[in-house]
């Protein structure tokens, strides 16, 4: 994972996800790939948040300094084909997401709607369709979704060039 300090660059990019438990490790695999990459905008930070990131959300909604934008890179179950990449907003987060939380943590969903609607950060979420999360600890992707990091990376990579060109 990258230093904290990179999550105040212009575009944040957080990979979502705990990699032990199959696709729900996506996002990391995602941020992993993309950190790889020699392709991304200096103005990008990428962190593989994992499990982390309604700590990082949090930090991020309390620091005087804030990102541009964040890309939040996430697993879900949409009822969409294995595998398919796709764009989201927060309002289309399906209802098991929306409440993802433990007693004593905000629902993520409520974290990405605060950072967007009071701290001004258009937040964008890039979706990948899980084929299943297994009940124990499973580690790695579906082949569905293997296939599909790749794919997300780009999706991720040309939104990020995209915003980048605005800046300038």
């Amino acid at each position: 994972m990258q230093s904290l300090d990179a999550m105040y660059g212009d575009i944040v990019v957080l990979g979502c996800g705990n990699i032990l438990f199959g696709d729900d490790g996506f996002g990391s695999y995602v941020a992993e790939y993309l950190q790889n990459s020699d392709a991304l905008p200096e103005s990008v930070a990428v962190i593989n948040a994992r499990t982390s990131v309604r700590g990082i959300l949090f930090d991020l909604i309390l620091s005087e300094q804030k990102p541009r934008k964040v890309i939040v890179v996430d697993a879900i179950d949409a009822n969409r084909p294995p595998g398919e990449v796709f764009k989201i907003t927060i309002d289309e987060l399906p209802l098991n997401k929306i409440d993802d939380f433990t007693f004593h943590q905000m629902p993520t969903s409520n974290l990405l709607r605060e950072l967007k609607e009071y701290c001004g950060v258009d937040v964008i979420i890039i979706a990948g369709q899980i084929e299943s999360i297994p009940e124990a600890v499973r580690p790695g992707l579906s082949e569905a979704l293997a296939g599909s990091v790749p794919v997300a990376a780009e999706e991720v990579l040309k939104l990020c060039n995209r915003l980048s060109e605005r800046v300038c």
